[in-house]
């Protein structure tokens, strides 16, 4: 494969608009003129109302959603549908992403009742398909595997005909909790890669990269009925040539459904964002993971992992 930088004349060539931000990472002038301090008009999300986030939140009552900690740009078209993303096992996380929101430190116990109040928020929200994702929980033996299941199978007694999508952390790569959530029978498997070998250690720093992909493998081999899922944000400083390869290695594990959105900086204490990847650049390379044999891709500037997860469900497996 020919070696392309993102930033470089190879996708430019083929008419895909490339903008980079300032080193900085709040803005940038270089290619798309953005003035300092802005980000570009497509990054722009629609805001949630008050009165919108008042119902959710007292449907929600104690339980903690990924939209909030995570500060997902796409909280207010979520909301407004009443759908959101379940953040269980806390809101306090055993390690230090440097592209994460959600708070690090030493987490509560776990809430054994947590999977029946899941289970009735849901109902109450008359969902169809839920997602459930979590912290870190790496001081747990099985870094939580048996209260993601305990979640599962509360949802699907609660909610007769429901789906659930899990988004796991990567369990230290231990074969049984994997087998443990599998057995739950979750309706697709979601563990995220975030970013391209090279920057692994700077943006996920206690996770390895060959250790999200060997979970994301024994998913596939033990349930291949199962589809997996993974996503990647871009902006962080990778080339052209590593997503692609990347998207690679994520097929050569049996991943059917991916998702590709842009790195957004929480804080000044989180890492730069390093460019700013245009829409097109999203659509060419939605097109290029189709190629490859992905069933279902969800590419664009604010596609985050739960961005219509609803709509990969059912669709065709491919090894």
């Amino acid at each position: 494969m020919q070696k392309t930088s993102v930033g470089g004349s190879g996708i430019e060539a083929l008419g895909v608009r490339v903008v980079s931000a300032s080193r900085g990472g709040c803005g940038g002038s270089a290619g798309g003129g953005i003035p300092l301090g802005e980000r570009p008009d497509w990054m722009r999300a629609r805001a949630v109302t008050f009165d919108v986030f008042d119902r959710m939140k007292g449907t929600l009552g104690s339980l903690h959603t990924v939209c909030e900690s995570a500060r997902c740009p796409n909280l207010g078209e979520c909301w407004r549908r009443g759908t959101a993303t379940f953040m269980i096992m806390g809101d306090i996380c055993t390690r230090s992403c440097r592209f994460c929101a959600v708070k690090t430190g030493r987490p509560d116990a776990l809430d054994p009742d947590e999977p029946r109040k899941l289970a009735e928020a849901a109902r109450q929200m008359g969902l169809r398909h839920v997602v459930i994702t979590s912290v870190a929980r790496d001081e747990l033996p099985d870094g939580g595997a048996a209260h993601f299941a305990a979640c599962i199978r509360a949802l699907y007694d609660a909610l007769p005909g429901v789906s659930v999508e899990v988004l796991t952390p990567d369990f230290k790569g231990c074969p049984e909790s994997v087998r443990t959530v599998l057995d739950a029978r979750p309706s697709v498997f979601n563990h995220n890669l975030e970013t391209v070998p090279r920057l692994t250690k700077q943006v996920r720093v206690q996770a390895r990269y060959d250790r999200s992909l060997d979970v994301l493998r024994m998913a596939f081999e033990m349930e291949p009925e199962i589809p997996t899922k993974s996503g990647l944000m871009l902006g962080l400083g990778e080339e052209l040539e590593e997503v692609l390869e990347t998207l690679q290695d994520m097929r050569r594990v049996g991943v059917s459904i991916l998702t590709l959105g842009q790195y957004l900086r929480p804080s000044k204490d989180h890492l730069p964002v390093v460019r700013w990847v245009s829409p097109d650049e999203f659509a060419w390379l939605k097109e290029q993971a189709m190629e490859m044999g992905f069933v279902h891709v969800e590419s664009g500037p604010l596609v985050r992992s739960s961005y219509h997860a609803e709509q990969a469900v059912g669709a065709p497996l491919k090894g």
